[in-house]
């Protein structure tokens, strides 16, 4: 007879939750934002020496499938998927990864955002199967 101890639900799960719905919050920005590069795929920057012509559609097209991706994962997140919480701890990866290439640009914001994903990733590794049980 095998007896299966169910682990107590701690305030971590919060932080699951609350990683699930900022994935869903990026994933609609990054849909959006790849919308509006797509729909309006040109971009024109003006320098002192001359003026710039951008294409930006493919960009578009990656933060589009990026985004959705991101906000398949956070619902799932929600829903206590395993495979959630593995591909999601990989996007926060990426997403700290990337924060750390923009610190120079906007180090509290990058130091902020990083300090975050370090949470979420915690929360989704360690505490990820209390999800599933709620």
């Amino acid at each position: 007879m095998a007896y299966h101890h169910a682990r107590p639900v701690t305030g971590w799960v919060g932080w699951i939750w609350f990683g699930g719905m900022m994935m869903i919050l990026a994933g609609l920005f990054n849909i959006i934002t790849g919308l509006a590069a797509i729909f309006a795929n040109r971009v024109y920057v003006a320098t002192p020496a001359r003026l710039l012509l951008f294409d930006i559609s493919t960009w578009g097209w990656v933060h589009l499938v990026l985004g959705i991706l991101v906000l398949a994962t956070g619902i799932a997140i929600m829903a206590g998927q395993l495979w959630a919480r593995v591909v999601g701890a990989v996007l926060v990866m990426l997403n700290a990864l990337t924060q750390l290439t923009w610190i120079a640009v906007n180090p509290w914001w990058s130091l902020a955002v990083i300090a975050l994903d370090v949470v979420v990733l915690y929360a989704l590794i360690v505490h990820g199967r209390e999800a599933e049980a709620h």
